[in-house]
């Protein structure tokens, strides 16, 4: 009774800007064609969910309009246009993107910056982004390709392996993966046999993967995107019998690699994606399902959070003013203040909107640190019985 009262007071405090509500653009550029394009339809939806669930709520004293942009994920100057046309033409507050990371960092550097234009990311997660010169106005909810190697070295070590070769999708994603695993891999007494980078878009990858099988090693560490070179090597690799053991990285984790290649992917992959077992983890995927979306799948929980995180700083700051944004996420996203989990941004709002303070918690355990990157943690699962079976949190 007591938040039912507090609700009605606080809506009667904005009651005389409700009947003239202004629409408020933001963001979503996400690669809707290219490599990743099974992945980004239920990270768009998680993303709207967020702000269909602030608008909802009537404690806004505006409408969140949902603007989507194709970012391709690999053509930094469509995604560059398409991100010039938001911030020009529909004159977005903020943007929750990109997705991958060498479009993430010409978006960056060319558009979101110059234009004092908050970027939160779901998914681009190049280390080479922990130093980019953003002035403050980037953040992601996805963690660094720096923790990533981090955990992938460990999960193949545990298992025994002290031998694996690499192949990468030749991009900044890939190469700062490759490199962050490999040292981290070689700390723990491992060793790379092979090192290499494949191009996406090729027809047939069977020389990359004879060169790699020349390597000698019996594993293959696939840091390539799950619609595009990293499926192709994976099925060369079964047909031609070169390897029959893989670990993933993020890129790979999608349902279209198991419907492509199917029961031969069994007992034979072991991956990393960015995930949590918190509370608001469960919270999350209750109201995806409700709202006729998948939000098991990878970056949906990133993506909910990186537009809860816009909106709770809109609501802070009390405008949806691009530099108001900038500088209200960290306070919303870290310690002190009342814990919000996702379905909670009504409460959220309203607590912001009477003076007090939130810790939002997310679907991902939201921590944002040094520059405004997540904490990060991972689940790591294994493919069995046609699906992506959860293994652990790390």
């Amino acid at each position: 009774m007591k938040r039912i009262l507090l609700a009605t007071a606080a809506t009667a405090l904005i009651a005389p800007a409700a009947h003239a509500q202004e629409s408020v653009n933001v963001g979503i550029i996400l690669g809707f064609t290219g490599p990743i394009e099974t992945i980004t339809p239920n990270m768009a939806a998680a993303a709207e969910l967020a702000f269909q669930e602030a608008n909802d709520s009537g404690l806004l004293d505006m409408q969140l309009n949902p603007v989507r942009a194709d970012s391709t994920c690999i053509d930094s100057a469509a995604a560059t246009a398409a991100a010039e046309r938001l911030i020009t033409a529909d004159n977005v507050a903020a943007i929750v993107g990109a997705d991958c990371s060498g479009v993430t960092i010409a978006i960056v550097n060319n558009v979101a910056v110059p234009n004092g234009v908050v970027m939160v990311s779901p998914s681009a997660t190049s280390p080479a982004l922990t130093t980019i010169d953003d002035d403050g106005y980037f953040f992601r909810t996805a963690p660094s390709d720096a923790r990533q190697g981090e955990v992938l070295a460990e999960v193949v070590t545990d298992r025994g392996i002290d031998e694996v070769a690499i192949t990468y999708t030749n991009n900044d994603y890939g190469l700062g993966l490759a490199e962050s695993f490999t040292a981290s891999f070689e700390e723990r007494g491992g060793n790379v046999a092979m090192t290499a980078a494949h191009e996406d878009g090729r027809g047939d990858y069977s020389a990359e993967v004879a060169a790699l099988q020349a390597s000698g090693a019996q594993h293959l560490m696939v840091f390539g995107y799950v619609d595009q070179g990293g499926r192709g090597i994976v099925q060369s690799s079964l047909d031609t019998g070169a390897f029959d053991s893989f670990f993933f990285a993020d890129g790979m984790q999608g349902q279209s690699i198991i419907d492509a290649i199917g029961a031969e992917l069994d007992g034979k992959v072991v991956g990393t994606v960015p995930g949590s077992d918190n509370p608001g983890t469960e919270a999350f995927y209750e109201i995806a399902e409700g709202a006729g979306f998948d939000g098991t799948t990878s970056f949906a929980p990133e993506s909910y959070d990186a537009a809860a995180l816009i909106t709770l700083a809109i609501a802070a700051g009390g405008s949806a003013d691009r530099t108001s944004i900038r500088d209200h996420i960290l306070t919303v996203a870290n310690e002190p203040g009342e814990e919000i989990l996702p379905g909670e941004l009504a409460r959220g709002i309203e607590i912001l909107l009477e003076g007090g303070e939130v810790n939002y918690i997310g679907a991902t355990d939201v921590e944002l640190v040094g520059p405004g990157e997540a904490a990060g943690n991972y689940r790591v699962y294994e493919i069995q019985n046609g699906s992506f079976e959860t293994v652990e949190f790390r």
